[in-house]
């Protein structure tokens, strides 16, 4: 009998729009938890999620079947229409986004990182975090190309 056997986990972040300040912390636990509904319904989990009104990261673990880019077309697309609904406007995401994997010992740490943006953004804006994170995972960019 041919089985398959994954842990799939994946650091997500993406930013709003041109980095509007949109995402109101009065909110953003139940855009959270909306996202996590949305990974439970595909069959993944959502172990956590952060940020702050311009950008979110999300640690979360996905099957086999379901292909990265597609998560998070489908996270952003229902997430904003779910907004909207609720009078959120104006609301958009970026276009792009940055999914990064991780080994199963770095759970604690991607969480903890997730789970103090706040304090983190203090001194550090979103660009450079990503331009950190990209670097960091050895992944190849054009910067004239990251921020349209």
């Amino acid at each position: 009998m041919a089985q398959t056997y994954t842990r799939l986990l994946y650091h997500i972040t993406f930013s709003t729009k041109n980095r509007e300040p949109w995402i109101d912390a009065t909110w953003r636990p139940e855009l959270h938890a909306f996202i996590g509904g949305l990974l439970r319904n595909r069959k993944g989990m959502l172990l956590a999620a952060g940020g702050i009104p311009d950008h979110i990261h999300l640690l979360v673990r996905l099957v086999a079947d379901r292909s990265i880019s597609d998560i998070v077309r489908d996270i952003k697309s229902n997430s904003c229409s779910w907004l909207h609904e609720r009078g959120v406007m104006p609301f958009a995401w970026q276009d792009g986004y940055g999914a990064f994997t991780l080994n199963p010992s770095g759970i604690p740490a991607v969480t903890a990182y997730i789970n103090n943006q706040v304090e983190h953004h203090a001194n550090k804006t979103f660009r450079d975090e990503f331009l950190t994170l990209l670097n960091e995972h050895q992944i190849e960019y054009d910067e004239k190309y990251l921020w349209t």
